[in-house]
């Protein structure tokens, strides 16, 4: 089993990293793909992805984070991330993508897409599959998505949108992750939404240590959770476990190369 999103280099887990992994590694969880949110992750991920087997990494800059950077030094770090690229080892660009709360708390859109729009130019460039996080957004998302294509194709992280968003992101080529929410107990919404995603487009997540799925919510999510996700979803589609197991794994291996 796959977790496609883990925020595994986080504060959250630094006092117990190694043991969240044996955790993993018992509930059936081999490979984790951790995408970073700042430059300022960039160079722990290598090393830290080389030291366990199973372990990859992402790079990008996440557009929540775009509030606290300054709007002058956008350009200054898409080349640093072009150089960081070059240098290996990374499954995927991103995490980046487009925030539609961060509007408001001082990343206008229009700086938001222009972000987006260097990472989408360098998974071009690097020949890498892009991890997207859209929220609240999905209409300017389709919009650039429509004008850079993306040739490696991608993921739509914790998806947020509705069944008939699915059908509009479809013809991009990307793939559509789920997480904990799929597991909550008024959940509809990604529900209906999984069901409209074909099944070699569905990939599982995490995305932990947030979005942590029944029944432990309320406390740190961790990708020991990730079965839970997977039955979850798997109800939802009226499959069996081990049945979604081996088709988002097989998606997975074959999306980010692993």
């Amino acid at each position: 089993m796959i977790d496609t999103h883990c925020h595994l280099d986080g504060d959250a887990f630094a006092g117990d990293r190694d043991a969240v992994i044996a955790r993993a590694r018992a509930a059936g969880v081999t490979d984790v793909v951790i995408p970073a949110v700042g430059p300022e992750g960039w160079a722990a991920l290598p090393p830290l992805c080389a030291a366990a087997a199973g372990l990859h990494f992402g790079l990008g800059i996440h557009p929540q984070l775009l509030p606290e950077l300054a709007p002058a030094g956008d350009d200054r770090r898409l080349a640093d991330l072009d150089a960081a690229l070059a240098r290996g080892g990374a499954v995927a660009v991103g995490e980046c993508g487009l925030d539609g709360p961060s509007v408001e708390a001082g990343a206008p859109m229009d700086r938001q897409v222009a972000v987006l729009r260097g990472h989408l130019a360098l998974a071009r460039t690097h020949r890498l599959p892009v991890i997207v996080h859209c929220l609240r957004a999905h209409d300017a998302l389709l919009a650039v998505l429509a004008a850079e294509p993306l040739p490696a194709g991608g993921v739509l992280h914790s998806w947020s949108g509705s069944a008939d968003q699915v059908r509009a992101f479809l013809s991009f080529g990307l793939h559509f992750a789920f997480a904990g929410p799929v597991t909550y107990a008024r959940a509809r919404k990604p529900l209906v939404a999984a069901r409209a995603v074909p099944r070699d487009r569905l990939l599982l997540e995490t995305d932990a240590p947030d979005q942590t799925p029944a029944p432990h919510r309320g406390g740190r999510n961790e990708p020991a959770y990730l079965p839970l996700v997977a039955a979850g979803l798997a109800a939802a589609l009226g499959v069996s476990p081990a049945e979604l197991d081996a088709t988002t794994t097989a998606n997975a291996r074959a999306l980010f190369r692993i």
